[in-house]
Parts: structure tokens; C-alpha cells; sequence
């Protein structure tokens, strides 16, 4: 690859990703503004006369908001906030900082989320490649019905009833929270095997409901890859089994299971909602349900925007491998 038309295609790729992040902040900047009232006309709605209307204007100034404001100027205050990491005040969780509570809960989902992820990659990958390799025997012919049939099941059902046998009725899990209560969290053995312990409900539930689509992506890839030319010639050779399916067949099968597993990392920062909000885990997906039960206006913003942003950085990491792995990309 030249290096110019590569740095050409690198500095493309920045400056379409840079306006598709602009054009992100400035829909999540229009959108809660569409909704009637505002983040603190809201809290003094639930607060149901509790809190004084004379302090309705100093709430409005703790949310960011400003009634003497034009939408234009609002609107450049919100981008100079946002880019300057001022995501406002959730009243969720007031008067704790919007990005104060991301931070809080943004490690939750990491591990948790992206800890499955990785299982239900390595496990779906390799069973797929099994699948595809000895295909024609009675297990690996199974084995894609028996996956497909549970990444058919919805994962919040999944663990719902993992819940229910498992946590209510055997007690060998804990049914909520990420550690238990009379833990300090700490670096220790005993913090660390109460999160993991806390943690297997959850993350079982979304490796066993995720690993037939990586199984059977693979599975198909790795069959697409077999009939080609080059793995026939390989074994005309007389090249070993082991060696043809991990050098000629498996390697070339990974390429575009890879480029999903960074897309699917992308998405890992918004947590599994629905997981999240049945075992109760202190994570984003946890917080985006309570912001959106709760108006939470900034959060759910600052939420959305972290998505955003992390999508958009697992598509530009993906296009750069590409454009390392494949040359001919950077000359279209």
C-alpha cells in the first residue's frame, strides 16, 4: 500500500467519523428539547410540591438549562459542555454529576458485558469451527440446530429463568447486585471471587444466548473457506488434518468474524439492558433504564453519547485493520 494514498484514506475516514459524531451530538441535543418541559420542570413535577418553586431557577441553572437562552446559543453552551466533559446533572442521582455517575458504572458493564462477550467469541468460534471441519458427523451436524435454537431465545427470558432455578429456588447464586453487602470494594480475594460470584448469573446468560451467532458465522465461513482451491491443494499435499484446518481454513474463516467482534465490542459500553435491569447490576444498561423511567434528560444524553462514541471508535479501529490486512481498500 503507498503510504500517501493510506494516510489519504486514514484522514477520510477521520473526518466522515468526526461529522457523524457531530451529527450524533446534535440529534441528542434536539431530541430531549422535542419532549415537553425540562430536566427540572420534571424533578419538581415528582417532587410534588416538596421542593419550593423559588428554587425551580437554580435548578435550571444546575441542569444547564437557561430559558433566556436561544436554542442557537443553547446549543453551542451544549456543545462547548460536552466537549469539555460537563455532561450536566443527573437528577436521578442528583446532584451527582452526569459524568460522575457514567464513571461509576461504565466498569460494571465493561466487565460484565464485555467479560461475556469475549467467552461467547472464543467458545461460539471454536464449536463452529468443529461444526464446520467434521460436518457430516451426527454431533457437529446437531450442534447447529441445538445453537440456533438458543440464540433464537431472548437472553432477558434466559435469564429470568436461570434467576428463578438457579438463584430462587436451588440458592447456589445470588439474585442481585455485583458484590455482596458486607464486602468493601477492594483489592482482595474475597472482593474479587464476590464480584465473579455475583457476576456468573448474568454472564451466563448472555454467553449461552450469544454463542450460536458466532458459532454459525464461523461455521459458514469456515465451509465457504474449505471449498476453496488453495485448502484442496493442501490436502492433495498430504498436509496434516490439524495444520490445514488452523493455517488454511480457520485462519482465512476469522477475518470477518473479527470485524463483528470489534462492532460487537462497540456496543459492549451500552450493557445489556434488559440483564442488567433483571439482576439488578449497577451498570449503564441499568442506569439508562432508570434515566428513561425517570425523565433523567442529561443521562440518558450522556449514555447515548458514550454509545455513540464507542461505536464509532470500534468502526474506525475496524477499518484500520482492514486497511493493514487489505490493501486493496485503501485504493477504492
Amino acid at each position: 500500500m503507498h503510504r500517501g494514498s493510506g494516510l489519504r484514506f486514514i484522514a477520510n475516514k477521520i473526518g466522515l467519523y468526526l461529522l457523524i459524531f457531530w451529527a450524533a451530538m446534535t440529534l441528542n441535543f434536539i431530541i430531549p428539547r422535542l419532549m415537553p418541559g425540562n430536566a427540572a420542570s420534571a424533578l419538581m413535577a415528582k417532587a410534588q410540591g416538596k421542593i419550593p418553586p423559588a428554587a425551580l431557577k437554580a435548578l435550571e441553572a444546575a441542569f444547564g438549562i437557561s430559558t433566556h437562552q436561544s436554542p442557537v446559543q443553547q446549543y453551542f453552551s451544549y456543545l462547548k459542555n460536552t466537549l469539555t466533559g460537563h455532561l450536566g446533572i443527573s437528577f436521578t442521582y442528583f446532584p451527582v454529576p452526569v459524568a460522575q455517575v457514567i464513571g461509576e458504572m461504565l466498569p460494571w458493564t465493561l466487565f460484565l458485558i464485555g467479560f461475556a462477550t469475549i467467552i461467547a467469541f472464543a467458545l461460539g468460534n471454536l464449536i463452529g469451527v468443529y461444526s464446520a471441519w467434521r460436518r457430516g458427523a451426527a454431533l457437529a451436524d446437531a450442534l447447529p440446530v441445538g445453537f440456533t435454537v438458543m440464540s433464537a431465545m431472548p437472553y432477558f427470558w434466559i435469564a429470568l429463568a436461570l434467576l428463578y432455578v438457579l438463584g430462587f429456588t436451588l440458592n447456589w447464586f445470588p439474585i442481585a447486585h455485583a458484590y455482596g453487602g458486607g464486602v468493601s470494594l477492594s483489592f482482595s480475594l474475597r472482593t474479587l471471587g464476590s464480584i465473579l460470584y455475583h457476576a456468573a448469573l448474568p454472564a451466563f446468560s448472555i454467553v449461552i444466548t450469544s454463542m450460536g451467532g458466532w458459532m454459525m458465522q464461523m461455521r459458514n465461513n469456515l465451509v465457504s473457506v474449505l471449498a476453496d482451491d488453495y485448502v484442496l491443494l493442501a490436502q492433495m499435499k498430504g498436509l496434516p488434518e490439524r495444520e490445514i484446518m488452523q493455517n488454511y481454513g480457520a485462519r482465512n474463516a476469522l477475518l470477518p468474524v473479527l470485524t463483528s467482534f470489534a462492532m460487537s465490542l462497540g456496543f459492549v459500553v451500552g450493557g445489556a439492558v434488559l440483564v442488567e435491569d433483571v439482576f439488578n447490576y449497577p451498570g449503564i444498561g441499568f442506569a439508562l433504564v432508570q434515566a428513561v423511567s425517570n425523565s433523567d434528560y442529561p443521562l440518558m444524553q450522556g449514555i447515548f453519547l458514550i454509545i455513540v462514541s464507542a461505536v464509532l471508535v470500534a468502526n474506525f479501529i475496524v477499518d484500520l485493520l482492514y486497511t493493514f490486512l487489505d490493501p486493496r481498500i485503501s485504493r477504492t
